[in-house]
């Protein structure tokens, strides 16, 4: 799943529009605990998160995921987003919980971070 296929599929804004959504989805996982994310983050990974400050983008650059997908409509602070923009880094916003989130994209295909 591309990243475009799941800004459809969970109905999400995408926050990082000047970036292609191209990039391939491997993997999804949900965590709000950064040095567990750092421990278990995966290249590919799709992040699902209430976290929005700078930090987040680091630890999923460093990872080299495909996105960052925050829940219920949250938004990411400005300057955060811009880190987001310059890191080339894919910050997606969904009116959805991070259940429904998740078990959507179990429910098509994107496996669990193993």
């Amino acid at each position: 799943m591309k990243v475009s296929e799941l800004c459809e599929l969970i109905q999400a804004e995408n926050l990082t529009p000047s970036l292609e959504e191209d990039r391939e989805i491997t993997c999804g996982y949900a965590c709000d605990l950064l040095s567990w994310v750092m421990a278990h983050g995966d290249e590919g990974m799709a992040w699902v998160t209430v976290q929005t400050h700078m930090n987040v983008v680091a630890v999923a650059v460093l990872s080299e995921m495909a996105c960052i997908v925050l829940p219920e409509g949250i938004r990411m602070e400005a300057e955060s987003l811009q880190k987001a923009n310059d890191e080339g880094m894919a910050v997606l916003t969904s009116p959805l919980t991070a259940y429904e989130i998740c078990g959507r994209m179990m429910a098509h295909g994107v496996a669990a971070h193993s």
